[in-house]
């Protein structure tokens, strides 16, 4: 802990900038994952299968009932405004699915883009952090006495290595983090369009068969 606050502490004030931006880096972390994970997911397979079985039974008001005990999740609330004009006709059916559908995915997509531009960032500081620290060390060297060269080429190198390692530290986890959570919102993403897809017509047969009541 010692080295890394000495590290810190001769890295300049560029540090401070790259550690805000690691904070927020770590907060949005936080965010998506406790969204994407524990609000916006949900068991696709089995809550679907569920579903089919309830529409087929024809069923409909506990297959609304069911989406209500997931009020958070993102495909219960696609399913349940499909459900919801269940007894309309095919137009309505596919409208209001395409409507929540447009709702839910920028819920689920966003600030997940966030932590790559936030990796960015952190390396460009980090680079201009090197590029400011290895300024400093040549200008030291023009005005420093012969005898204290040598320790102004070390701090300003200090200052350009320090920042550098810094902005890298930050921003590859937030780089590996945006990845993964792009991963998870592409699979939430790609579970309501499967589903819905599915859900639409299965009430669209079911209205065919004369199933409406």
């Amino acid at each position: 802990m010692q080295a890394i606050a000495e590290a810190f502490s001769t890295g300049g004030g560029w540090m401070y900038v790259i550690a805000l931006v690691s904070v927020i880096a770590v907060g949005v972390m936080v965010e998506r994952f406790i969204f994407l994970f524990f609000k916006y997911n949900i068991n696709a397979k089995a809550f679907m299968s569920q579903i089919q079985k309830l529409v087929m039974a024809n069923n409909i008001d506990r297959a609304i009932k069911l989406c209500n005990a997931a009020p958070n999740a993102a495909l219960p609330k696609v399913i349940k405004a499909g459900l919801t004009r269940a007894n309309k006709g095919e137009m309505e059916i596919s409208n209001a699915i395409e409507e929540a559908t447009l709702e839910v995915v920028p819920i689920v997509s966003k600030r997940t883009p966030l932590l790559g531009g936030l990796a960015n960032i952190a390396t460009l500081l980090g680079l201009l952090g090197t590029i400011i620290g290895l300024i400093q060390a040549f200008a030291a060297l023009e005005s420093a006495a012969p005898d204290a060269r040598a320790a102004a080429l070390a701090r300003g190198i200090s200052v350009a290595m320090n920042t550098t390692a810094f902005g890298l530290i930050v921003a590859i986890p937030s780089m590996g983090a945006q990845m993964f959570m792009a991963a998870v919102t592409k699979k939430i993403l790609d579970e309501i369009d499967q589903h819905s897809v599915k859900l639409e017509n299965l009430l669209v047969a079911r209205i065919r068969s004369g199933g409406v009541q």
